[in-house]
């Protein structure tokens, strides 16, 4: 009598609770879990199940009943209620003998499992049989499908990563075949990443978007976030919207746009389609909440990214600090890399006659020259309040004391001068004691008059 496979799943579970006093459940495959889709005698199912997970994932993965008469003695049981003491296991197999779920009975009374492994076992291939017969397992809800892409925006790693999972799950979700991220920016928007694979339509349509220029892609923008969200309704007679003319000459006829993030900073996600359709609202209220969730994991990201330059970098002067400092010259190379240990000289006359704004400034302006000396590669951190060191390859001793000079000579046009200690790691010698010999060597130049330059002994 039933007339789907969710219908028949609920029949079965309800017509052996009549005789069995179990908890029992019927699972299907939904995309790349086992989902519940019928239960009876439970407070509380496990809702969706990964692969392999519990008795029910070993079961599916093998296509083997499992009868377990004790299931503390089961390491692979998930705990639904405390009481339960014994469980059956039975794969649901489609007409080709492969598994598509699981019939599943908990008990938590004495029992004797034997009779009832058959019964469960010839329920299962009845079952098995009818939701072949009612055309298999029922596809995935939008509902359900943008919850598992949820999960995968969340856990994206970069920008475009991020991107790509949202096209993705745009094109999935809504069931068009094109999707477009739109980002605003200071001259109007920009097109974010690309997916991983672009299908035709969405080749074309980043070409016409590219060749309309960050102001059209702007008003595009700015259309959505001012009116919300629209989208076709199906009638070829009516042309688009002049805004729109780019995604027309790429060939599109269905489209659905939907503002992200906030009007300042967001953007617009483009789902379109080549062929007429008619979306209904509920696929634009499913694409918001995949906007309103794209945004959220972009900005997660960017904000991670500025927390991590700020952890990275000095504030007042823009250069890399110790974190930073101490990856690098862990990673150095004997006999190649060299430390340029740097301190400002009379920089606390300058702080306690000036002030300290006057000292800053002095930092800020003597970072900028320092980094204009060194060459490209070389690298320049602030390790300290008048601290600087250098890092930097050389093929000889010789070149990174003439590297230092030329910091000493670029010093002395900002109207001040510094003392330089040079050291080169020895073979074995970790990198603080490198830098302990070049902070010896600038304490020797210290000593000697300052303003100069010093090589470490070798």
């Amino acid at each position: 009598m039933a007339s789907t496979a969710v219908e028949a799943c609920q029949w079965t579970v309800t017509t052996l609770a009549r005789y069995a006093p179990a908890t029992i459940s019927v699972l299907l495959q939904a995309h790349d879990r086992l989902r519940c889709v019928a239960a009876t005698g439970a407070w509380q199912v496990f809702a969706t199940v990964p692969p392999k997970t519990g008795i029910v994932g070993r079961v599916y993965a093998s296509g083997e009943a499992a009868v377990v008469p004790d299931v503390s003695a089961d390491p692979d049981y998930l705990p639904v209620r405390p009481d339960v003491t014994a469980e059956i296991c039975v794969p649901v197999l489609d007409r080709a003998g492969r598994p598509i779920g699981v019939l599943d009975l908990q008990w938590s009374t004495p029992v004797d499992l034997a009779p009832w492994r058959d019964t469960a076992a010839r329920l299962a291939v009845q079952l098995g049989a009818r939701i072949t017969a009612l055309g298999g397992v029922p596809a995935e809800s939008r509902s359900e499908k943008l919850l598992r892409h949820a999960a995968a925006l969340s856990t994206a790693g970069s920008e475009w990563d991020l991107m790509s999972a949202a096209i993705c799950a745009a094109r999935d979700v809504s069931t068009l075949s094109a999707a477009v991220l739109l980002l605003g920016d200071r001259d109007g928007a920009r097109l974010g990443a690309p997916p991983r694979v672009p299908g035709e339509l969405e080749s074309r349509i980043r070409a016409e978007l590219t060749a309309a220029g960050p102001a059209a892609l702007g008003r595009i923008v700015g259309r959505a976030h001012r009116y919300g969200a629209g989208y076709t309704v199906g009638e070829a007679d009516h042309p688009p919207t002049e805004d729109y003319h780019p995604l027309a000459a790429a060939g599109v006829r269905t489209l659905v746009a939907v503002p992200v993030g906030p009007p300042d900073e967001g953007g617009v996600l483009l789902v379109a389609d080549e062929r007429l359709l008619r979306p209904d609202p509920t696929t634009v209220s499913l694409m918001e909440l995949l906007a309103a969730q794209a945004w959220n994991g972009l900005d997660r990201l960017r904000t991670l990214a500025r927390l991590r330059e700020q952890a990275s970098s000095d504030p007042l002067t823009g250069l890399r600090h110790t974190g930073p400092f101490g990856q690098r010259i862990a990673a150095a190379t004997p006999g190649r890399t060299a430390l340029l240990a740097i301190d400002v000289d009379g920089f606390k006359t300058v702080n306690d006659t000036y002030g300290h704004q006057a000292g800053d400034r002095l930092l800020v302006d003597l970072a900028r020259a320092l980094e204009g000396a060194l060459r490209q590669g070389d690298e320049l951190y602030r390790i300290g309040g008048d601290e600087f060191v250098a890092v930097i390859e050389v093929n000889r001793p010789e070149e990174a004391v003439r590297i230092a000079e030329r910091l000493t000579e670029a010093a002395r046009r900002t109207g001040r001068t510094i003392s330089v200690g040079v050291a080169l790691p020895r073979f074995g010698e970790s990198a603080e004691l490198t830098l302990r010999r070049a902070d010896q060597a600038l304490y020797a130049v210290k000593r000697h008059g300052r303003d100069g330059v010093r090589l470490a002994p070798a």
